[in-house]
């Protein structure tokens, strides 16, 4: 195989783990604001990892994240704005890339 070949090869490798780690940590985002607004929704315990994860799966409605803040704003109502909710999505893919980040 030539050098050609093998630095074609480490970037597909390369691109294929980028992917994979930005939708694990778009996903554990997910699941950190599911917990959030169950938080703000009273809901504690296995209601509240249920919900949570309710939040994962309407991520897969549609590319982007406005599927979820559809459903958090219509969830949540008047609790907290789409600007809150833009906001606290923001931050918690951070935490969530850090997550990632310490157990691998």
């Amino acid at each position: 195989m030539s050098t050609f070949d093998d630095r074609e090869n480490a970037f597909e490798n390369k691109f294929a783990h980028d992917a994979e780690m930005q939708f694990r940590a778009e996903a554990r985002r997910n699941k950190l604001i599911g917990l959030w607004a169950a938080e703000i929704l009273g809901k504690t315990g296995a209601d509240a990892d249920a919900y949570a994860i309710e939040v994962v799966k309407s991520d897969f409605e549609e590319a982007g994240h406005e599927d979820v803040v559809r459903k958090l704003t219509a969830d949540l109502g008047d609790k907290a704005t789409d600007a809150e909710i833009r906001a606290k999505l923001q931050n918690l893919l951070v935490v969530a890339k850090g997550q990632l980040m310490d157990e691998a």
